[in-house]
């Protein structure tokens, strides 16, 4: 099932119809769906798809070799000699007809040969360019390709014709992988197991969400039970480190002193390892909004779902787990928490929300930056949290996300307007999510007041 992609799918096809020499970059973290949008796109078209492996270089230009003279139905021929005679091959066969050349894994190529970079540069100034060759080289590990294929050191630097970083589906994507959910399981599903298409095939929608987590995610025998490991164990060499690190995160300790204090490590050497997990975009570092008084401290947040569900219930449950008690983890460790846990998720459907109305149009006025905001209020003398603040010079939104089963009241909407005599804009809008809808006195109150925005889950169906 080919799901989203839509825009990557169709500027790669655009490229394809303008018939000269295209070299594209598409990198992005494992499972999240390269190579099946790759796939897609080389349907009936003339395609070589090879993928890279952790072979010797001569291994490898070996089975790439096998490849191409298996397209071309070359028998008796074993290998290319070097990779500049299999390029300049390429290169020949494809002067006149289109021809796609796609390289999965690509690191894995220049791991064993790490000229291979600069063979490339000198065949697409000599050579390649003046064909019709489609080169595409794929990548997973996302700091890699960023800096020795995109980088400015890279032979490569300035040659590529269009690059695409495949991230994570957003909820409105994910959705769609569960049509017969109602909404508010569709927003579990994404907070449990985040944009990442391969987690998300793993559900069976005919089955309830907690039955899903059961038999997919806490099942020992299960793929999602050890993927956070498994790919930490993968990218990293002291994954342990970084399993408490994501962990502390996933419990609560969002700012760097408390991620040491409660794994017991100095300040210097968590941060330097937080890089990299930013890098592996695995976690991301948030700063308040440069507006009015804001915190000085940053906040660390796990981007990707899954690994903020399982860190949060699952490795801490391990023990349980492994004494196959997992209705006692449902029942105990997880569904007395997950609203609390899902909340934060749900202002992340928000920023999307918004975001995809700001581009249609559909706000009070164009916001150039959107974010967070947390500082100082030096009227009430205490610390204010803002949970969206969108914003241009003169307009600024203030929203507020509350996934609670009760309707949003008047106190709420009047903190609000409380919290943004602190900023200084001449047009100040506020904007309300409530999973379950507002008391009747709140939609009036915004009904006169003209500034209030009011979205309810049921809301979210319809945006495209």
């Amino acid at each position: 099932m080919f799901v989203g992609r839509e825009k990557e799918l169709k500027t790669l096809n655009e490229l394809y119809k303008e018939d000269k020499f295209q070299f594209v970059v598409v990198y992005g973290r494992r499972r999240v769906g390269k190579t099946t949008l790759l796939l897609e796109f080389c349907k009936e078209k003339p395609c070589i798809f090879y993928v890279a492996d952790e072979s010797v270089d001569s291994i490898s230009l070996e089975k790439f070799s096998k490849e191409v003279f298996s397209y071309f139905h070359l028998s008796g021929l074993s290998s290319f000699k070097t990779w500049e005679e299999a390029f300049n091959f390429l290169g020949e066969r494809s002067k006149e007809k289109r021809l796609v050349i796609v390289i999965d894994e690509f690191q894995y190529l220049v791991n064993s040969n790490k000229s291979i970079p600069s063979i490339l540069q000198k065949l697409i100034d000599h050579h390649l360019k003046n064909t019709k060759l489609f080169l595409i080289i794929c990548g997973s590990y996302v700091s890699f390709m960023e800096k020795e294929v995109l980088g400015y050191e890279s032979p490569l630097y300035g040659r590529r014709t269009a690059q695409f970083e495949i991230t994570p589906f957003d909820f409105f994507d994910s959705k769609k992988f569960f049509p017969k959910y109602d909404l508010e399981s569709q927003v579990s599903v994404y907070g449990i197991l985040g944009g990442t298409p391969q987690y998300l095939i793993t559900f069976d929608e005919n089955l309830y969400v907690f039955e899903n987590v059961k038999q997919k995610i806490l099942n020992k025998s299960s793929y999602l039970y050890e993927e956070p490991r498994f790919l930490l164990r993968e990218e990293l060499r002291e994954p342990m480190l970084y399993n408490s690190i994501l962990e502390a995160i996933a419990t609560g300790r969002t700012k760097l002193n408390e991620i040491a204090t409660k794994i017991k490590v100095n300040n210097a050497k968590v941060s330097k390892y937080i890089d990299t997990l930013i890098n592996l975009k695995i976690v991301e570092k948030i700063k308040p909004e440069p507006i009015g008084k804001t915190g000085r401290s940053s906040i660390f947040k796990i981007k990707d779902n899954f690994f903020r569900f399982w860190y949060r219930f699952v490795f801490e449950n391990r023990e349980l787990i492994e004494q196959e008690l997992l209705d006692t983890v449902l029942e105990k460790k997880i569904k007395p928490f997950i609203n609390d846990y899902l909340g934060f998720v749900f202002e992340d459907i928000a920023f999307e929300y918004l975001k995809k109305m700001n581009k249609n149009g559909k706000l009070p006025f164009v916001f150039e930056r959107i974010g967070k905001w947390w500082g100082n209020n030096p009227i009430k003398k205490q610390e204010e949290e803002i949970d969206i603040v969108a914003y241009d010079k003169e307009n600024i939104l203030f929203g507020e996300c509350k996934w609670k089963n009760g309707l949003v009241d008047m106190s709420i909407v009047k903190k609000m307007i409380d919290k943004s005599v602190l900023f200084d804009f001449k047009n100040k809008f506020y904007v309300f999510f409530s999973k379950n809808g507002f008391t009747d006195e709140v939609v009036n109150f915004s009904k006169v007041s003209g500034n209030i925005l009011l979205f309810s889950l049921n809301d979210l169906i319809n945006l495209s």
